[in-house]
């Protein structure tokens, strides 16, 4: 079993992103979209067609309900899983205001996932 090291909870999370990657000058390379696996406050886990190249800053535009937040992040670590693209992008910079909207959708989300939880608790199995 695996020690966690995350700051903040990270709730499972489906959500649609763009994203830009900013070489070590602050010129603009690739350009492309993503999925979000799970978001929280200081960052998110992404899904994409590529491998991500970690210690790289990342301009996102998240789409969370029918808002938009734009942040700035580093890529913390990118690894495959079940063939898929898989990193980690911790957030170093997001408005005030962007920062609000993120905040609002973690405690929707969260509320969410533990009506889910009572509606359908784990069973009890004996060993």
């Amino acid at each position: 079993m695996s020690e966690e090291h995350r700051r903040y909870i990270r709730p499972e999370s489906l959500n649609l992103l763009d994203y830009l990657i900013i070489d070590d000058q602050g010129r603009p390379g690739e350009y492309s979209m993503a999925r979000t696996l799970n978001v929280s406050k200081g960052g998110i886990l992404v899904e994409t067609h590529l491998p991500l190249p970690q210690g790289q800053q990342v301009m996102i535009t998240l789409g969370l309900k029918d808002q938009l937040i734009d942040v700035m992040g580093r890529i913390v670590y990118s690894a495959i899983d079940a063939g898929r693209n898989h990193s980690g992008i911790e957030f170093f910079h997001i408005s005030d205001n962007d920062k609000r909207v993120l905040d609002s959708y973690i405690a929707a989300f969260r509320r969410l996932r533990a009506q889910d939880i009572a509606k359908y608790p784990m069973p009890i199995t004996q060993g």
